[in-house]
């Protein structure tokens, strides 16, 4: 069974809070989960009492939430699924739920991957700005799906067909930068990336031989920069 932080000791009521915030109550929640599971693995909302410290109507919230140690633990100690697919699939749809989104979840396993795919109306809360939301997503339901399998397959989790419309839209800027490198003879950066889209690009550029990828700066406002080769004399 999990232990929480410093257990033996009891752990410290800084330990068990969190104050977050958000466009909208849902998204507040949201990002007060993604900083508690760190510390607190697998934790659901249910974990969690949550209290409104700030405005809840239509614009920017503020929540704190505290957790509930032995709801953690109880629920830490379920037993999982024991097929991959089916655990992402359920910590997919836990978090649709929580959104209040009305949504399905279609789960897709080949040999290299498992997919999750949601689909239903006004998914942007799910996605969340620029994709933050849904990234989050991809990396806890990943954790949650591969845990303890000896075989890792790439987990992506999509919506609406988003993870195609971004890798199109990074490809054409991919496109845009070479092109102005190449022509003016010089670096050229791209918007900050995460470092999912800054692989989508690494990956796009790779095999060029007139130009070549690095990332320069810090998270979050690190990006991805092309310059072109300078042509080898003999």
């Amino acid at each position: 069974m999990p232990t929480a932080p410093d257990s033996e000791a009891g752990a410290r009521p800084d330990d068990l809070t969190i104050e977050t915030e958000g466009e909208t109550l849902g998204e507040a929640k949201w990002s007060a989960m993604k900083e508690l599971e760190p510390r607190f693995p697998g934790i659901t909302a249910e974990c969690v009492r949550f209290e409104v410290v700030g405005p809840a109507g239509d614009g920017p919230s503020r929540v704190r939430g505290e957790v509930d140690v032995e709801a953690w633990q109880e629920a830490a100690a379920a037993e999982l699924p024991p097929e991959p697919a089916e655990r992402l699939r359920g910590v997919v749809r836990r978090v649709v739920q929580e959104l209040g989104l009305e949504a399905t979840v279609d789960v897709e396993e080949t040999a290299e991957e498992l997919r999750a795919t949601v689909n239903g109306d006004d998914l942007g809360l799910l996605i969340g700005k620029h994709g933050a939301t849904i990234d989050a997503l991809q990396h806890v339901a990943m954790r949650a799906a591969l845990r303890g399998d000896a075989e890792r397959k790439r987990v992506v989790v999509d919506a609406a067909g988003y993870r195609e419309r971004r890798e199109t839209a990074l490809h054409r800027a991919a496109d845009r930068a070479v092109a102005d490198a190449l022509r003016f003879g010089r670096p050229v950066d791209l918007e900050p990336m995460r470092p999912l889209e800054r692989k989508v690009v690494h990956v796009y550029l790779r095999d060029r031989t007139d130009v070549e990828t690095h990332s320069e700066g810090d998270e979050p406002d690190r990006r991805l920069v092309v310059t072109p080769v300078r042509p080898t004399t003999s």
